[in-house]
This record gives structure tokens, C-alpha cells and sequence, in this order.
């Protein structure tokens, strides 16, 4: 599968923007799927996650209530909602796309994924 994430930009402290993650190649309803970001000079970390059955979905401690991951079915598109964003939000978000696991699973951990698609960046300004 050939993953593309959309919808980063520039914005300002504060503001709003959903991420898209789409595939190609492959049906995403196959596949546990997971967002990661990696800011400038650092690592990339997780944000979150969504299982299988697309009813359990994780996210990384940071994120606080502030990022929801969420997915359209009947378009096969897994997002990203990001409120409230705040200057350290700034990074290319990635989705990614892992064939192990059950049902019920939603990875946290890069080495799960099998696949990664191109990154969207966010800006926000303060």
C-alpha cells in the first residue's frame, strides 16, 4: 500500500487542521494505522493509532485530548484533527499502515508499521 498524508500548512497558535491520510494500492481497513511526527532536530514520536476493527485508537501521553484520530470507512481515509495547536506542534506528520496484529491492536511503536507514507508539514506560529 502507498500511503499519502494532506491537509498540513501554517497556522497560527491556537488554530484548527485535519490531516488526511489516504492509500493507494491497498484498502486501509486491512492494515492497524498510525499517525507520528517528527519535529526539527528530534526523533520521530508517536501520536496515535487506530486498530483494525477501527474502535480502539491510542494516542501518545502529549497529546492531551488536543489530537483525535478518526476514520471515514465507506472513503477508506484515516485523519487526524489537531486542535488547539501550539508552536511545539510544528513537524511533518506521517501516516504509516502495519499488517501484524489482531483486531484490537493500535501500535505505538515505529517498528510495528510496514508501511510509511509521505509526511505533511505543520507550521504554527506563535
Amino acid at each position: 500500500v502507498q500511503l499519502q498524508a494532506s491537509g498540513g500548512g501554517l497556522v497560527q497558535a491556537g488554530a484548527s487542521l485535519r490531516l488526511t491520510c489516504t492509500g493507494s494500492g491497498h484498502t486501509l481497513k486491512d492494515y492497524v494505522m498510525g499517525w507520528f511526527r517528527q519535529a526539527p532536530g528530534k526523533e520521530r514520536e508517536f501520536v496515535g493509532a487506530v486498530s483494525r476493527n477501527r474502535i480502539n485508537i491510542r494516542y501518545a501521553e502529549w497529546v492531551k485530548q488536543r489530537f483525535t484520530v478518526s476514520v471515514d470507512r465507506a472513503k477508506d481515509i484515516v485523519y487526524l484533527q489537531m486542535d488547539n495547536l501550539r508552536p511545539e506542534d510544528t513537524a511533518v506528520y506521517t501516516c504509516a499502515a502495519a499488517e501484524a496484529g489482531n483486531y484490537y491492536s493500535a501500535f505505538a511503536r515505529e517498528r510495528e508499521y510496514d508501511y510509511w507514507g509521505q509526511g505533511a508539514q505543520v507550521t504554527v506560529s506563535s
